[in-house]
């Protein structure tokens, strides 16, 4: 399992709306790829970029870019977030 939880913070709310990024937590093994991979076949989009970083508790953190074509908080309301 890549994916372990989508986050809900103000700040991943906020780049949902304005920058069309989604926020995760993901396996702290999987690569880049891996998460874009992952995303375009959960959810049938295409993602533009991936950027990570591993956080200060140790979890890997994913910021999910997609493509202008498709919208961030379509996908979060299809998950319940917004």
């Amino acid at each position: 399992m890549i994916i372990k939880e989508f986050l809900t913070t103000e700040k991943a709310i906020k780049l949902i709306e304005s920058q069309n990024t989604l926020t995760v937590i993901v396996n702290k093994e999987a690569t880049k790829a891996d998460i874009k991979r992952e995303i375009e076949k959960m959810f049938n989009v295409k993602v533009d970029k991936v950027n990570t970083l591993i956080t200060i508790r140790g979890e890997k953190k994913a910021y999910v870019k997609l493509k202008k074509e498709f919208n961030a908080s379509d996908i979060a309301h299809r998950l319940g977030i917004l």
